[in-house]
This record gives C-alpha cells, sequence and structure tokens, in this order.
C-alpha cells in the first residue's frame, strides 16, 4: 500500500521585511528546491510573485493569504485544476499610457504562454489605496472604495466566466522615499505588500475565488546598486506576468470534500516551513497543531513571534538548506536526533 503524497505548506508573510522572500520572488528557489523533496507544496503569491520573472511548478499550489488561513482552519479546502479564465481588473486611476502597457503585458501572455484570460474591466472609481506602516516597520494599507472593486471583480466572473481574478491598482509613487530606497538596496520592508494583501484578501473573501494583486506604478530611474533580491522589479513597466501565470493553475476554493477525494484539505498537510520570528500568523498557528512545524532562523523578519514565545514545538534550523534535509528526513521518518554524532538514551517516565 502506498503512502499518501508529502505535503509542504511555505509561508512567507508578506511586508514584515523578511530576508528572504520579502523582495521580488526571492523565496522562489526556496519553493523550487522544496518541490523536489515534497510531492505538494503550498505556498502564496508574495513567495512565487517575482515581477515579469516566474517559473510554473506543477505540484505547487497558489494560494492566496486569506484562502490559506481558511485551508489552515480546515474551513476551506483546495481543488486542484488544470486552468482558470483569469479575469482582469483595472484600477481607474491607472493614467492611459501605464493601462496600455498592462494590457499589453497580458496580450503578451496570452499569445506568448497560450494562457486564458477574459477581456478586462475598468472599476468605476478610482480605488484609492494608501500606504501605511506600523511602529514595527511592517507596512499595511488601505483602500478607499473597496465596493468599485468587488462591483469589477464580480462582473468579470458573472461575464466573462472567469473563474480567477488579477487586480491592478495604481498605487502611489513614492520615489524618494527612505523607505523605497531600503527597499531596492536590499535592506528593508516592501512599502506595497501590506496593501496588496489588503486588495487580494477583500476578492477571495467576499467571493470566494483566487486572487491576486500587481501594482501600477511609475518607473524609477535607474539605480545601479540595486540589490539582486528587489531586481526582478526593475526589467519593465508592470509587474502583472507572475500574477497571471499564478492565477492560471490556481486552485479553486471549496467547502465540501467531493466524492473523487482529491481535494487538499488541512488534515493532508504534514510539513510547514516559515521564518523562526514569523509564526504568529493564523495559518502557522492552526497548521502547527497537527503538522510538523520547521523554523528558519536566518530568514529574519522586522516580527518577534518565534516558536518559544508561542508555546510552540518546532524544530528550529538555521537555514532553508537544513530545513530541506529537515524534510527528507521527516518524510523518511527518520527522527532528526538520529542523524547526530550525540543520541542520548531513552529515560523512563514517572507514572
Amino acid at each position: 500500500m502506498s503512502q499518501r503524497p508529502y505535503t509542504v505548506v511555505v509561508i512567507v508573510p508578506t511586508g514584515i521585511g523578511a530576508a528572504i522572500g520579502g523582495y521580488a520572488g526571492d523565496a522562489l528557489p526556496v519553493v523550487r528546491a522544496m518541490a523536489q523533496v515534497a510531492d505538494r507544496v503550498i505556498t502564496h503569491p508574495n513567495v512565487l510573485n517575482g515581477a515579469q520573472l516566474y517559473w510554473s511548478l506543477p505540484n505547487v499550489l497558489y494560494v492566496e493569504g486569506y484562502a490559506l488561513d481558511q485551508f489552515a482552519a480546515g474551513n476551506w479546502g483546495l481543488r486542484p485544476v488544470h486552468q482558470n479564465p483569469v479575469g482582469l481588473v483595472i484600477d481607474q486611476a491607472i493614467e492611459p499610457e501605464l493601462r496600455t502597457r498592462h494590457l499589453q503585458a497580458a496580450d503578451a501572455v496570452r499569445a506568448t504562454l497560450g494562457l486564458p484570460l477574459t477581456d478586462y474591466v475598468v472599476t468605476d472609481q478610482p480605488l484609492g489605496v494608501e500606504l501605511k506602516t506600523a511602529s514595527s516597520g511592517a507596512t499595511w494599507g488601505t483602500i478607499q472604495h473597496p465596493d468599485s472593486l468587488l462591483r469589477a471583480a464580480e462582473t468579470s466572473l458573472k461575464q466573462t466566466g472567469a473563474r480567477a481574478i488579477a487586480v491592478v491598482v495604481r498605487f502611489p509613487d513614492d520615489i524618494g522615499s527612505e523607505t523605497l530606497q531600503n527597499y531596492r538596496h536590499g535592506q528593508g520592508v516592501d512599502p506595497l505588500a501590506g496593501a496588496e494583501a489588503i486588495i487580494s484578501h477583500l476578492v477571495v473573501r467576499t467571493l470566494q475565488v483566487p486572487c491576486a494583486h500587481a501594482p501600477a506604478l511609475a518607473p524609477l530611474p535607474l539605480d545601479p546598486q540595486i540589490s539582486p533580491r528587489s531586481a526582478a522589479e526593475e526589467l519593465g513597466y508592470t509587474f502583472l506576468p507572475c500574477v497571471l501565470v499564478g492565477l492560471a493553475r490556481a486552485p479553486q476554493f471549496v467547502t465540501q470534500p467531493s466524492p473523487s477525494g482529491t481535494d487538499l484539505w488541512a488534515e493532508h498537510v504534514d510539513a510547514i516551513v516559515v521564518p523562526d520570528s514569523a509564526c504568529g500568523g493564523s495559518a502557522v498557528l492552526h497548521l502547527s497543531q497537527s503538522a510538523h512545524l520547521v523554523t528558519v532562523r536566518d530568514n529574519q523578519t522586522r516580527m518577534n513571534a518565534t516558536p518559544d514565545l508561542l508555546g510552540m514545538r518546532s524544530l528550529r534550523v538555521n537555514s532553508y538548506l537544513a530545513a530541506l534535509g529537515a524534510l527528507v528526513a521527516h518524510r523518511a521518518g527518520i527522527h532528526p536526533n538520529a542523524l547526530s554524532p550525540e543520541l542520548a538514551s531513552l529515560c523512563p517516565l514517572a507514572l
């Protein structure tokens, strides 16, 4: 009798300045490696999105953050698909030239990758994104007209047959800010990530379909000192291609299991990998109760939610390379202590 597929969830929370995964798709190599040691990897757009760069992996599921929380809590299941027609929602606030750049990117994805995109919808009001920064340095944001976003997304679903929604919203330009300069040089927090999460959470929570967001911004001036971790965002006028690639194969969300038994539920997760200081999120708190928790120390963040402070049992490792080894051992049913030169004897328990 064969064992069930080994399933790993990889989380790098958005907008908290993660040293790996806090920039432009720079945690994608981590997921590519983990996809070689796991049968299935579940992760979220923050980990996989790399602006115009992407790497489609057949055994990796692209799951928006709010949906991942619902999955971890056991409220939603994930139903894999062969493809989704992707609807495109464009913020009315985007200037004509910048809108054309994004539509050309969408057409390029259709022509070059053959992805199934539907006709686009422009919101009936400018969405009005505002960026905020918490005292910890983590970023977040607000949207002034969420009703306009939802009307556009619903129109796309009803009139085009779309089964996933890509949203492009005009974000404030802040070219001279210290936060942006630090981010471009690989030293700070993504100034857009927190607000991006608000946009996709709203659509997923309300309409229960896959959604991801690409910000529309004026091109930045050339900077020869850009960090490699931020460089994917310097390649063109749009971050849209990776979002469309991810959504085209994103699993659908279900609340009842299918008779075929092919849906994924929280009980199918074997292990979860997360930065050591970022264990306080809903998905980690839920999944760590039943899955093997591996936390990575050198992926430092602006948070201080470590396993010991939260009373969580975890295997704490120094790097993602070590995390890969931990997953291989766990999949094989080998306790990590057996791989150490020192192995303590068993001790008696008191009655």
